[in-house]
């Protein structure tokens, strides 16, 4: 548990914020937390989804949660004055590519003005010590170019609304950082993660989700871009490092930056592959079907990130690869249904704090 010890020795008793804390990210990361002996608080929209891992996992009665849309400037003010957060980690979005097409002003609106609201909130009050914003590998301009893996210092250009928007927010958080921060005790990065996966992510329009819910209603699982390459990875890689991200910087400003949060290469697979593999370890009968749809919207066909910069900046390597990642959502699912409709907290839980205390113990630096 050395990665565990390492992160609760650094957080116990630290008060943190976590925007949108609702979702499948933020309830993991509140989990960890929690974990740490951390005083966490939330500030988001109520869950979009039901079920859901914020109340699968009892987080609604086991943190303080400010229920508020990141729009809303004066309520994040309000927030951050009157809990004096340590810390913030920004994962509030509409973090849905589809989604942006049909809804583009509403993903722009929540994607770019509230990160805009909550380093104003910050900057008003003064009282945060280290920010992370946390944005997507699809803010960078993509020509598909095959074997060709972004760096930190590539053009943000993301062509989609979801994507753009999430280039805007770090162009947003680069602008306030040096306008507003340079003298300031407030340290500022951002995180540019993979796609990823794991359990309880109930979000419509991704290929795990899909997977799970084909399996529930014994169905053969529906894939669109089969083809595609996605730097896929398990949840907990980039919370850890979000935290790691987190802790160095509030020491020492040389740590702050912007830092792709991905894979190795041998983990940027097709969808097919992913698929194939969940299938693989699910069992059964599980299988699946190309339903790629002619003029859809634009998707990106290849996307993969180098994270040279991470490891040289602190000595980091990923934990998991692709194949034990899918037996751990395989895992916790298949827990999640043995519980029952009544969705029992002990073993929810239960396999949720295993995960991350197993996983805890791989994360050496």
């Amino acid at each position: 548990m050395e990665g565990l010890v390492m992160l609760f020795d650094f957080y116990r008793g630290k008060t943190v914020l976590i925007t949108g804390n609702t979702g499948f990210k933020g309830s993991w990361l509140s989990e960890i937390l929690l974990l740490c002996g951390a005083n966490v608080v939330g500030y988001s929209l109520e869950p979009s989804t039901n079920p859901n891992l914020f109340e699968l996992a009892g987080l609604r009665e086991r943190m303080t949660t400010i229920y508020g849309d990141v729009r809303d400037l004066n309520k994040l003010v309000e927030t951050i004055d009157h809990f004096q957060p340590d810390i913030v980690f920004h994962l509030a979005a509409q973090p849905i590519v589809l989604t942006g097409y049909k809804e583009p002003s509403y993903t722009y609106e929540v994607n770019v003005l509230g990160t805009v609201n909550v380093l104003e909130a910050i900057r008003r009050i003064g009282c945060v010590k280290s920010f992370l914003n946390v944005t997507t590998d699809k803010v960078y301009e993509n020509n598909d170019q095959a074997n060709y893996a972004f760096r930190e210092s590539d053009k943000l250009d993301g062509f989609d609304p979801y994507s753009n928007s999430k280039s805007c927010s770090e162009l947003v958080t680069h602008c306030y950082k040096k306008s507003f921060f340079s003298e300031s005790q407030t340290m500022i990065s951002t995180a540019r993660a993979g796609n990823v996966i794991g359990g309880g992510d109930f979000s419509p329009n991704r290929i795990i989700p899909d997977c799970v819910r084909a399996m529930e209603a014994h169905k053969i699982i529906e894939v669109r871009n089969s083809h595609s390459i996605r730097p896929y990875q398990f949840v907990l890689e980039p919370l850890f490092v979000y935290l790691l991200i987190a802790e160095k910087q509030y020491f020492d400003h040389n740590f702050s930056g912007y830092y792709n949060v991905g894979p190795d290469s041998c983990d940027a697979i097709t969808t097919g592959e992913l698929v194939n593999l969940f299938c693989k370890k699910w069992g059964g009968q599980a299988k699946w079907e190309d339903h790629s749809v002619a003029n859809a919207p634009h998707e990106a066909g290849y996307l993969q990130l180098d994270n040279s910069l991470l490891k040289e900046t602190f000595g980091w390597k990923p934990v998991f690869h692709i194949e034990q990642a899918i037996e751990k959502v395989v895992e916790w699912e298949k827990s999640r249904i043995s519980a029952g409709c009544n969705h029992d907290l002990s073993i929810i839980l239960g396999t949720m704090d295993k995960q991350i205390i197993s996983f805890s113990e791989g994360f050496q630096l």
